[in-house]
Parts: C-alpha cells; sequence; structure tokens
C-alpha cells in the first residue's frame, strides 16, 4: 500500500549526530527543477554515474535544503546556508551518501517500483509458443558390421 504524506510542510533530517537539515517535502515539482538545473542540463553524455549523481544532489539540495544546524566555519561559527556552503557540505562523502539514501533515494523509490514487473502468476514462459522441432525420443542406431 503506497502511504501519502499529505504535509507538505518542510522536515528535519538528522544525517550525522549534531547535523541535521530542514528539507521541503520531496515532490515531483522538486524533482523536475532539479533535473532542469543549468549544471545537469550541461553534464556531457559520456558523464559518469558518480559524475551525474553529485551533480543532481547538489542541484536537488539547493531546491530543498531550507536551513541546517551543526554546520560552522573553520572558527567553529554557525554558518547561512548557501549553495557554496551546500557543495562544501556535500562534498563530504559520508554526508553525500546519508543525503542520497535518505532524501533523494526515499523520493526515487517509488519510481523504481512502478518501473518493475510484477512476477506472471504462472510462470515467466507462461503463453510462449514452441518455435523449435520436436525432439525425438529415439537415438539413432549404429550400423551393423
Amino acid at each position: 500500500m503506497l502511504r501519502l504524506n499529505l504535509s507538505r510542510e518542510p522536515e528535519w533530517l538528522e544525517l550525522a549526530p549534531g547535523l541535521r537539515l530542514k528539507l521541503a517535502p520531496m515532490s515531483t515539482a522538486l524533482m523536475m527543477a532539479a533535473r532542469a538545473d543549468p549544471a545537469v542540463q550541461a553534464l556531457p553524455e559520456d558523464a559518469s554515474n558518480d559524475a551525474r549523481g553529485m551533480v543532481f544532489a547538489r542541484a536537488l539540495a539547493r531546491r530543498a535544503l531550507l536551513d541546517w544546524v551543526g554546520v560552522g566555519d573553520t572558527e567553529g561559527e554557525p554558518l547561512p546556508v548557501t549553495p557554496e556552503g551546500i557543495d562544501a557540505l556535500l562534498d563530504i562523502f559520508p554526508i553525500f551518501d546519508a543525503f542520497q539514501t535518505e532524501f533523494v533515494g526515499k523520493g526515487l523509490m517509488l519510481d523504481a517500483e512502478g518501473n518493475a514487473s510484477s512476477p506472471s502468476p504462472t510462470g515467466s514462459s507462461a503463453g510462449a509458443i514452441a518455435t523449435a522441432p520436436p525432439v525425438t525420443a529415439s537415438a539413432p542406431t549404429a550400423p551393423r558390421g
């Protein structure tokens, strides 16, 4: 059963101890805006999946990330959310990985479920038509000599 969260309010997501991000809810509009981001559109066709994932995560985070707690400068002073700060935060691999898993991945999960084929109730070859000639049960006999 698909459970809809009808609340359109931003939610806090803890990505690491002491690091929380206030994120807009995942939506079709948010995903489409990230896909249309100039950096995503500028990716070369031969870009690796890793490069595409990083660029897309940054584009999505710039649109969804509204506030944060636990992000500071080298002196420990809290930093405001900025595009440069978001990029620097996502350059930290454990943070990037958690963001991908906890925010992006959950948003894409429904897409993956919708694209999956359910198994045939009577097997994968149900309704298949045989195209090879029938195999005979008798083996050829050796010549007598």
